[in-house]
């Protein structure tokens, strides 16, 4: 990754098309210098358009970075054009195929939790990169599946949970980095992954595309 890095993104205008403070710190713990330009893309894609979570959130992804990227391009010359790399990402919580989003107010989460409580279910998340190398209209997308098992939760629990208001804004109703993890018996892949953004695999990636003079 350091490599990759210095040889390859150290000249690059990268854009992070996310404003989650979580990805940003996973992404700066790396070692990745970039800029961050939250995307508008509503989100408001059919998740009955897609058979599995994987495409559904692999299409988000790009839906955010393309929305960022024409919104810079209109503002770039032709020479700084050529160095832009942007980064789009999406995580969901599936459970028995079930795509849980963000909650809408409490009681949403509320019941998101409940449904967690005791069982085990799917972090999905997707990226997609938009380098020059590849072009517009070929962005590299790959999704990470990590799995785990929450607990028994008491309703008294869920409430109090919900009160912090840390659920309100993360996929699923909980963040692993956060209270939640004591929720959690186990965790099966990266743990990065459930909190918001697939490190590891991101890097593996990366290394790929440079190998393949691809960024």
């Amino acid at each position: 990754m350091l490599s990759v890095l210095s040889s390859h993104l150290r000249y690059r205008r990268v854009i992070l098309a996310s404003q989650s403070p979580r990805r940003l710190e996973l992404l700066r713990d790396c070692g990745l210098n970039f800029e961050v330009i939250p995307s508008s893309f509503e989100e408001n894609l059919s998740k009955e358009r897609f058979p599995t979570p994987d495409l559904y959130v692999i299409e988000n992804a790009k839906q955010k970075a393309l929305e960022v990227l024409h919104r810079v391009s209109s503002d770039e010359n032709a020479h700084s054009k050529l160095s832009t790399v942007v980064i789009g990402c999406d995580t969901v919580v599936v459970q028995d195929g079930v795509i849980l989003e963000k909650p809408k107010d409490e009681e949403d989460a509320f019941n998101m939790l409940t449904k967690l409580s005791g069982r085990s279910h799917d972090v999905f998340s997707g990226v997609a990169l938009f380098t020059a190398e590849r072009g517009i209209d070929n962005p590299h997308l790959f999704f990470e599946k990590t799995s785990l098992v929450f607990g028994p939760l008491e309703p008294e629990d869920i409430r109090v949970y919900i009160a912090t208001g840390e659920p309100m804004d993360k996929a699923g109703a909980y963040g692993l980095q956060g209270r939640a993890r004591c929720f959690v018996e186990e965790v099966h892949g990266c743990s990065n992954n459930v909190i918001g953004f697939p490190v590891q695999r991101f890097c593996q990636e990366l290394k790929s595309l440079a190998s393949r003079n691809e960024i």
